[in-house]
């Protein structure tokens, strides 16, 4: 692994936005570590499910990239995990039951949310995940832009009887839609794109 260390200079506006998401990471991590608290049988990826949750209840959560959410999701799901090991262990003393963060000064954006120029190293770009159109410029959410692909695919087949999702045949039509030697004839359609 490659770890590179800056010293950053930035404007006023910026340092408040890196603040604002360092802040909002302790948030995300807090909450999942007192849902375990809270619940039953929580796993790592009840937590990462939480994260949506989250982002939903509160604004200032989903403004945060969806990632780095569930890096502070997992962060938390690593002290849960870390105390259990401990206690199956039988370490002696203190088994480090996950704590509260209150002076957290790191988020963590995985492989998307940031983008480091390829050329000086110096300067490092903060990114929601978008999708560009490369006939127009249009940018808009990755995720928007695949819920207008999922509608407009599913448009297409209202008034249609007869088509089925993939392994939703009725038994009925299970050997209609098989060739001779047993395999299946349909195929997937085709991908869909659409210009914003």
């Amino acid at each position: 692994m490659i770890v590179l260390e800056y010293k950053l200079n930035g404007k006023q506006y910026q340092y408040k936005a890196i603040d604002d998401a360092i802040r909002t990471a302790q948030f995300i991590r807090n909450k999942a570590l007192r849902l375990w608290m809270d619940g039953e049988k929580i796993n790592k990826y009840d937590l990462n499910k939480y994260c949506a949750v989250l982002a939903k209840e509160y604004p200032f959560a989903n403004e945060l990239n969806s990632t780095a959410r569930q890096a502070s999701a997992e962060r938390a799901w690593s002290a849960i995990s870390r105390f259990f090991d401990n206690c199956k262990k039988g370490v002696k003393g203190k088994k480090g039951y996950p704590k509260f963060k209150k002076n957290v000064r790191s988020v963590e954006y995985k492989a998307s949310g940031w983008k480091l120029d390829e050329k000086t190293k110096k300067q490092i770009t903060f990114t929601t995940r978008t999708h560009v159109c490369p006939h127009c410029g249009h940018i808009q959410d990755r995720d928007w832009n695949a819920a207008i692909n999922i509608l407009i695919k599913a448009l297409r087949t209202v008034g249609h009887t007869g088509t089925y999702a993939w392994g939703d045949l009725p038994s009925w039509a299970i050997a209609y839609g098989l060739s001779s030697n047993g395999e299946s004839v349909n195929q997937e359609s085709p991908t869909i794109t659409r210009r914003v």
